[in-house]
């Protein structure tokens, strides 16, 4: 039932509960707007800040669309996963609602071969890359490789290749989980990964944090379990990712830009027009006091977009990824003091580390200097304990 607390509010729709959009659930909630969730997962977390549960897939647009005509929604926004992305421009452009990016600019977001095109017309350094389809030949490659689904995030279909030998199988992989049934290769660049998080005000690109993103290792190539501030990379890629964000059409509204920093310097790796997964926007408050939730959700609104001045408060900052033990959860201890996210209930089971969705939460840690900031983080992930039972002994 609507709270009359929140009757009369603007009406926004979020495509997605996961752990993902618990920040911008949050923000929504404390500014009293009236919040429908879509989510196919009747257990995500962010259910719990929704006046409309709405359990239905991100990615059923008709619906959707639907559903935006019948709660009679000011704005739409998937703040979190790239996909519905494409599904919330689209359905705001139908619908005449506000909406920081075109369609077009969407596809260019979310389609990893459109945005190569895209990026390589404008002169963006990139990593070589090659289109694999059905019956295609693998490339002749030197070098380590990441092959991924070119319409998918989260890891699905993603392989490092070090070998020739596996690279055939890797493409299939690839080809299983993509949309479309194609296999984007791409050149491993030899160098540290960096997320620039910006934020577009008519065309007017800012770069609000530049952390280092430190992600585990194979089996689990690509899940982060760490984002860094300040970065210690070498500078260029906040330039980088603002020619990036411009060839792209992100005017307005964030976006998020993950790059590696090799010998010949920054090289873009993909680029999203929605805010970071990994809490990156918390992070960005803790550093420099800017709500970045909120501005995400002016710009679903079509509210006048105001960026602040932005100087940092501290002198390092750590969101430091949770990965629990394999086995049903049975509870979570969190000392006092910490400041975390969990983001799964009891009964849950925890497989081994493989992709993002399946961390056990995060915690965030600000201190005077990066290297505070870091121990300090490694030191509160220890101390949240994680208590799991053997799965194999409920069946």
């Amino acid at each position: 039932m609507e709270s009359d607390s929140r009757a009369g509010s603007p009406r926004l729709l979020v495509l997605g509960a996961g752990p993902a959009q618990l920040g911008l659930l949050e923000a929504a909630r404390r500014r009293g707007l009236w919040v429908a969730v879509v989510d196919r997962d009747p257990a995500a977390p962010g259910f719990r800040f929704a006046d409309r549960r709405c359990i239905l897939s991100t990615e059923d647009e008709p619906a959707i669309e639907r559903l935006v005509g019948a709660l009679e929604i000011d704005g739409i926004i998937s703040p979190g996963t790239d996909w519905p992305v494409g599904v919330a421009a689209r359905v705001a452009s139908h619908a005449g609602l506000p909406h920081p990016i075109s369609p077009q600019t969407a596809v260019l977001t979310t389609n990893k071969l459109r945005q190569r095109e895209c990026l390589a017309a404008a002169g963006v350094p990139q990593p070589r890359s090659w289109v694999v389809g059905g019956g295609d030949e693998p490339p002749a490659v030197d070098g380590p490789v990441v092959v991924k689904a070119p319409d998918r995030q989260g890891q699905k279909g993603l392989t490092l290749v070090a070998d020739q030998a596996e690279l055939g199988p890797a493409i299939e992989t690839a080809r299983g989980a993509a949309r479309s049934g194609l296999a984007l290769v791409e050149e491993l660049v030899d160098g540290p990964e960096v997320t620039v998080v910006g934020f577009s005000i008519d065309g007017v690109f800012a770069a609000l944090t530049v952390t280092d993103r430190i992600t585990a290792d194979p089996p689990a190539f690509g899940v982060a379990l760490a984002h860094v501030w300040p970065s210690s990379a070498p500078e260029g890629a906040a330039t980088v990712a603002e020619a990036a964000a411009a060839a792209l059409g992100i005017e307005n509204g964030p976006s998020y830009t993950q790059l590696r920093v090799g010998p010949a310097g920054p090289q873009v790796i993909e680029v999203a027009a929605r805010l970071g997964g990994g809490h990156d926007a918390e992070l960005v408050e803790a550093v420099l006091g800017l709500d970045l939730n909120g501005l995400a959700i002016d710009a679903a609104l079509g509210a006048d977009l105001v960026l602040s001045r932005h100087e940092p408060l501290v002198g390092g900052a750590v969101t430091r990824f949770l990965v629990a033990p394999p086995g049903v959860l049975e509870r979570v201890e969190v000392p006092e003091g910490i400041r975390a996210r969990i983001y799964r209930e009891p009964g849950y089971v925890f497989t081994p580390l493989r992709r993002g969705a399946d961390r056990a939460g995060a915690v965030l840690v600000v201190a005077g200097s990066r290297e505070e900031a870091v121990a300090q983080a490694e030191a509160a992930a220890k101390r949240v304990r994680f208590l799991t039972a053997d799965a194999g002994a409920l069946v």
